[in-house]
């Protein structure tokens, strides 16, 4: 009976300590699914309250799934799949916080749209010239493979013209480019190898293709080099998925001498790199040079996948996938199978933007005001939470990653307290699979967040920390 022991603060309801203190145990694993919780009168009895809050604290923790009511029985640990089904409920709440319309919610989680940084006014402008350009057929046309003059754009954009066209296609965002990648590339138990922690998407495409995952942890310059390597001498791998810049969720970018030992270790061992270009247009520091590992290839041995849509308005869900030649016909027939055509205004529309400069005028603005956020962020962390908490400067992106320097409080149960308050993280725990790692972990995305809830946001987020050690 002595872990049930709850020494009580001001702050909160006692049910709502009380349940608190019990997920903690079952996260912890210290009580086992199936396990049966004291009775009410008896828990009541030793924390000395009334038999009503053990009845509100045990009515929360099966509303909140982590135990369930035998009639005549009593109330048990549900037994579960901790991680799953964290992930499973971090989802029904994000849902319910992107579709709430109150305006006191603090979004460190950027999956809403509660801030569209974007000039909208420009670009309907944009729209309008492609509409009487075009006409109808602006509508109705359609190309499989990408609007021609779009990819000639981003090659001359962004490629200085160096890439055969016919490597480059036109994909709805980063999720569709890597499931197109998988189709194309992988069979039934091939080996894949991913970073650890990882994007959760890919996962899931790689796992839905039936491959074997192996991770490798990432360290402040990108993977460990000693641990790929093993794995690279034991097993045919496939391909290896990465995120080179700002890598979600920890924020590192690979340094310039591990990017050439991958990709020297990928002609040695045949295995191909799938890059996933993160956030690359928001380098905030001058000594961050981007040089993707697609750059630095002289082996082909390269899939390169960027996305527009994290930088421009989420609901344009547009990127492009650059092939290596040995699977360009396979990338073509895995694109058309994928999806028939991308939307084809959007496409003339993004040609339009890109090719008469608003697009380099709005990365500067938007470099600019994330930046802000971001120094501020970081200002804040360094002063408010130094005592509680660590993380590695990303110098770019959306994102920090923060990692709890006490075991009082995990990041999970860290989140429900905060969203009590309004305030939504991202637990560490959702970006890794089958391993409690993560659990002391968490993101916090500033994307979403104006200045003045960033200040109060920080705030918060260190009472609730605060509270843990009363």
């Amino acid at each position: 009976m002595e872990k049930f022991f709850v020494e009580f603060n001001e702050y909160e309801p006692k049910y709502i300590q009380i349940s608190n203190n019990i997920k903690k145990l079952i996260n912890e694993k210290r009580i086992s699914g199936g396990e049966k919780l004291p009775t009410i009168r008896a828990l009541a009895k030793f924390l000395a309250v009334n038999n009503d809050t053990i009845v509100s604290c045990y009515k929360r923790l099966v509303s909140d799934g982590y135990a369930v009511q035998k009639v005549g029985s009593g109330t048990y640990v549900k037994k579960r799949d901790m991680i799953s089904f964290f992930k499973r409920e971090y989802s029904r709440e994000i849902k319910s916080m992107i579709s709430s319309k109150d305006e006191n919610i603090i979004d460190f989680t950027g999956e809403s749209n509660r801030e569209v940084i974007f000039p909208i006014d420009e670009f309907k402008e944009v729209i309008n010239k492609v509409l009487d350009r075009d006409g109808a057929e602006a509508l109705i046309n359609q190309e499989s493979l990408g609007y021609m003059k779009l990819r000639e754009t981003i090659n001359e954009a962004f490629w200085q013209g160096s890439l055969d066209i016919d490597d480059l296609l036109i994909v709805s965002g980063a999720q569709q480019g890597i499931d197109i990648a998988s189709k194309a590339m992988l069979n039934i138990n091939d080996n894949v190898i991913v970073e650890k922690p990882t994007y959760t998407g890919a996962l899931s495409v790689f796992k839905w293709r039936r491959a074997n995952v192996f991770q490798v942890p990432i360290e402040e310059d990108g993977i460990n080099i000693e641990q790929f390597e093993k794995i690279l001498k034991k097993h045919k791998i496939k391909f290896f998925y990465t995120m080179s810049y700002f890598h979600n969720p920890t924020g590192i970018s690979y340094s310039w001498e591990k990017k050439l030992k991958i990709l020297e270790l990928a002609q040695i061992y045949d295995f191909y790199i799938i890059e996933d270009d993160y956030l690359s247009e928001l380098i905030y520091d001058d000594n961050i040079q981007h040089e993707p590992f697609k750059k630095l290839d002289v082996y082909d041995r390269v899939v390169y996948i960027k996305s527009f849509s994290k930088v421009f308005l989420p609901g344009i869900r547009l990127g492009y996938i650059i092939n290596p030649k040995f699977f360009r016909d396979a990338m073509m027939s895995s694109k058309v199978n994928t999806d028939i055509a991308t939307s084809t205004l959007m496409q003339r529309s993004l040609e339009m933007y890109i090719k008469e400069g608003y697009w380099k005028g709005y990365i500067s603005f938007l470099k600019n005001e994330y930046k802000m956020r971001y120094d501020l962020m970081k200002r804040l962390l360094e002063e408010e939470l130094k005592e509680y908490v660590t993380f590695i400067d990303p110098k770019g992106g959306l994102t920090f990653y923060i990692k709890l320097k006490n075991k009082e409080i995990n990041s999970e149960e860290l989140f429900y307290r905060l969203k009590e308050r309004k305030l939504y993280i991202t637990p560490g725990s959702i970006f890794y699979t089958g391993t409690d790692e993560g659990n002391y972990s968490f993101r916090l995305r500033y994307s979403q967040v104006k200045e003045e809830d960033i200040r109060r946001g920080i705030n918060i987020i260190k009472e609730e920390l605060i509270k843990c050690r009363i």
